[in-house]
């Protein structure tokens, strides 16, 4: 029948499912929440950091005497492998951009790799170190606040290799689809940034 037809109303979106820029013409918020859930995750570590600053103006001698001198050398060598791997995994972003599937793997893999590289450091460093999680407040707030940090860098490391996951399949990730990829990466970036403030306050103060 001629005229029964409904027909689209002007200026509706058509649905365009997975796109980067939302769902069914929707604006896609998806990234913001990421932001908001950084922004609370922020606060925790600004109140460690906090204390920790508390700690070290109260104790009148800060770290308290007997505690070993904290090396740089392997912190400092961990800091610049945390730091370049953003940069590196930044170049994954680009490369999805450009429907390059393969590159993101390629900078996704070696960020992957350069976190575990980072881990380990860090436990290296743990069972080199001469003393333990209750030998003074120095000793605990070390531990809460690298250990902290250690947690979200494993758990970056999981969203990570989630991505390369999910690269296998053709199609997942795309110019026009990509919100894992920068989940991710923004994460990341947050990882990396908690890292430098801590290695400033606890390493080099």
């Amino acid at each position: 029948m001629q005229g029964s037809a409904i027909q689209q109303p002007q200026g509706t979106v058509p649905e365009q499912g997975g796109h980067h820029g939302g769902h069914g013409g929707h604006p896609d918020h998806r990234l913001f929440g990421i932001a908001l859930f950084l922004v609370a995750e922020s606060s925790i570590f600004m109140g460690l950091f906090a204390a920790f600053l508390i700690y070290r103006t109260v104790v009148p001698v800060w770290p308290p005497e007997g505690t070993p001198e904290l090396e740089l050398l392997l912190p400092g060598i961990n800091t610049l492998i945390l730091v370049t791997s953003s940069f590196v995994m930044h170049k994954g972003q680009d490369a999805i951009k450009k429907n390059d599937v393969s590159g993101l793997q390629l900078w996704f893999g070696i960020t992957a790799v350069m976190g575990v590289i980072f881990l380990i450091g860090q436990m290296y460093e743990y069972f080199h170190l001469e003393m333990g999680l209750t030998t003074n407040l120095f000793a605990s707030s070390f531990y809460a606040l690298t250990g902290f940090h250690g947690l979200h860098v494993s758990f970056g490391l999981l969203l990570t290799l989630a991505v390369l996951w999910r690269s296998r399949k053709p199609g997942h990730y795309s110019s026009e689809s990509f919100f894992g990829v920068e989940a991710a990466e923004l994460y990341w970036h947050f990882v990396d940034v908690i890292w430098i403030i801590l290695f400033i306050l606890v390493y080099l103060l």
